[in-house]
């Protein structure tokens, strides 16, 4: 069973930067989609970046281009979102997942697996 897990979250001023991991177990991510999403409270689930092992370069959601860098160590099975000028906007919680596809990777609907999600706040 695919098991991701997720943590780098926490409470940060604007214009400030986290890191987030999560690291799979169970299953590998060079293959499929690696996706992370993000859900504030009353809020639907928004397609935040995702890696697929067919394109090089991470799909991006529109509100974080420019701020958000999304990598992966493929030794260490992990996936990383880097956070830069960080905005009361982007506070939600921030949710890693997996797809066997990757014909869908911006659709929650097409990832199998989750993680727990972790926390961010942008609080000054």
């Amino acid at each position: 069973q695919v098991q991701l897990v997720e943590s780098g979250g926490g409470l940060v001023q604007p214009g400030g930067s986290l890191r987030l991991s999560c690291e799979v177990s169970g299953g590998t991510i060079s293959a499929g989609t690696m996706g992370w999403f993000r859900q504030a409270p009353g809020q639907e689930r928004e397609f935040v970046a995702a890696l697929t092992w067919v394109r090089r370069d991470p799909y991006y959601g529109d509100s974080v281009a420019d701020r958000f860098a999304m990598s992966r160590d493929m030794a260490k099975n992990t996936v990383y979102l880097d956070m830069n000028s960080l905005k009361p906007e982007d506070t939600a919680v921030y949710y890693c997942a997996r797809s066997g596809r990757t014909s869908t990777p911006t659709a929650f609907q097409g990832y199998e697996s989750w993680g727990q999600g972790t926390q961010v706040t942008v609080s000054s």
